[in-house]
């Protein structure tokens, strides 16, 4: 692996920062304290090809590598975490899963939209009494010969109001258990398909995340990706490059966090010199920087081998599982060395604590990405 960024890939990392502080800064606090949609952030963050990073330039997309996904990711995720997951679930799940399985069709209608920036994707697999357990869906499709009749409850969606296209998981054949799931592609508007409220959250408060409710929904047969009963199937490899996401994004908080905690370190004075100077602080720093540095040679590892062709489910596992994990201890160091301001909203550190969190539990808590890497490390 070169540890040596290329032009073009600096090139990226740079525009993602330079969005991120001159544009998703300013209102950050006040779209959290609000739990408010960037909804124009997001358009402008779609017009400069951002949620079409690694979609083939002939459907509309900008046709990058994986490692320049991770490093926007990072940036955008250093500021404003509610921006950077509408950004994941477009690049890591719902344009990859339609570019590498979806019809030419499909492309052209419902991927290529996403890619220019015209429109918003979702990812919906999670229902009330199945999160990480994909097979136990209880959304169903009923095969209506050239159609679908869609119904169910799906929970958790990033994107629920604010997409244009869905990708919603269903059993269309119980007694095959998980050979009997699909995947289809539904649009927003389909007589039906209601959109519940918004979920009041501890962080990623501006992500627009509802719960979707599916009644008696006509699906067309040509919605649906790949053969019967490759549902499943896609499921499981689209989620694999989603977790490369979610450690950028975690990886993106915990180096935010880093940052803040630097440059408070050399403004706060105490015993008459800067905190940094005293051993406790940068014994933290320290720690703080070693940790982060190891999460994002993690996640990049993952991103070079999925770039490369290679086998990546454990190293996507890993990154996801190191990354959220230290995203929740560097974010609290950095409030405790904040002290008193790092407990309220001014100085930025306490949201980035609270959006820590849900990068342990989407995309599959710890717990499933142990099982992950386990089954990986364990086959003969």
């Amino acid at each position: 692996m070169d540890f040596k960024f290329t032009e073009e890939q600096l090139a990226v990392k740079d525009a993602a920062r330079d969005f991120a502080q001159n544009v998703l800064k300013p209102g950050v606090i006040e779209r959290d304290i609000h739990a408010k949609f960037p909804a124009e952030e997001i358009k402008q963050l779609g017009q400069l090809g951002f949620f079409g990073m690694m979609v083939d330039p002939k459907y509309g997309g900008g046709g990058m590598d994986t490692v320049s996904y991770v490093l926007a990711m990072e940036e955008i995720s250093k500021v404003d975490a509610s921006t950077s997951v509408c950004m994941s679930v477009n690049n890591s799940l719902y344009n990859w899963g339609i570019e590498r399985f979806g019809t030419e069709e499909q492309k052209e209608s419902y991927l290529r939209p996403v890619a220019e920036g015209q429109a918003i994707g979702a990812f919906c697999l999670s229902e009330p009494e199945a999160g990480s357990d994909a097979t136990s869906q209880r959304t169903t499709a009923e095969d209506k010969g050239d159609y679908y009749l869609l119904n169910g409850t799906k929970n958790w969606i990033t994107n629920g109001s604010s997409a244009s296209f869905y990708l919603v998981m269903c059993q269309t054949d119980k007694e095959k258990g998980h050979r009997g799931i699909n995947c289809l592609i539904v649009e927003k508007g389909m007589e039906g398909f209601i959109v519940g409220e918004k979920e009041d959250k501890m962080g990623i408060r501006g992500s627009d995340t509802h719960t979707l409710i599916f009644n008696d929904v006509k699906v067309p047969k040509k919605n649906r990706i790949g053969e019967e009963g490759f549902g499943f199937k896609f499921a499981m490899q689209v989620l694999g490059g989603g977790r490369i996401g979610i450690a950028s994004q975690a990886l993106g908080i915990a180096s935010g966090a880093l940052e803040l905690a630097i440059q408070y370190s050399k403004e706060r004075q105490t015993f008459g010199k800067e905190i940094h100077k005293h051993q406790a602080i940068a014994f933290k720093l320290a720690d703080m920087a070693t940790q982060v540095e190891a999460a994002r040679l993690m996640t990049l590892k993952a991103a070079h081998m999925k770039d490369q062709g290679l086998e990546f489910t454990a190293q996507a596992s890993m990154a996801k599982l190191f990354a959220s994990q230290i995203a929740q201890s560097v974010t609290t160091e950095a409030v405790q060395i904040h002290g008193g301001y790092g407990y309220v909203r001014e100085y930025h550190v306490e949201r980035l604590m609270r959006d820590a969190k849900i990068t342990q539990i989407y995309e599959g808590t710890s717990e499933i990405q142990k099982i992950v890497i386990s089954r990986e490390i364990l086959k003969d």
